[in-house]
């Protein structure tokens, strides 16, 4: 999941739990909502703390030197 998603169930959890008053014998989709509010908003803190460990990366180069090479035996 990344920030786009995480928006979109921000969204669709905002319209369900605060613009829809309907609701079946089963499923209350203000609960409904409310959970999706959860999990979008849980999705973009994830999505922004591992972008931000993705950043902080070190890179060390290697360097191959040919002198440190020992020669191969003379036949």
């Amino acid at each position: 999941m990344g920030i786009g998603s995480g928006i979109f169930l921000i969204v669709v959890g905002a319209v369900l739990a605060f613009a829809v008053r309907d609701s079946w014998d089963v499923v209350d989709l203000t609960v409904v909502g409310y959970i999706c509010l959860g999990a979008g908003v849980l999705a973009v803190i994830l999505s922004l703390v591992l972008n931000a460990q993705r950043a902080n990366t070190s890179h060390r180069e290697v360097v191959e030197r040919h002198d440190d090479r020992t020669p191969p035996p003379a036949v």
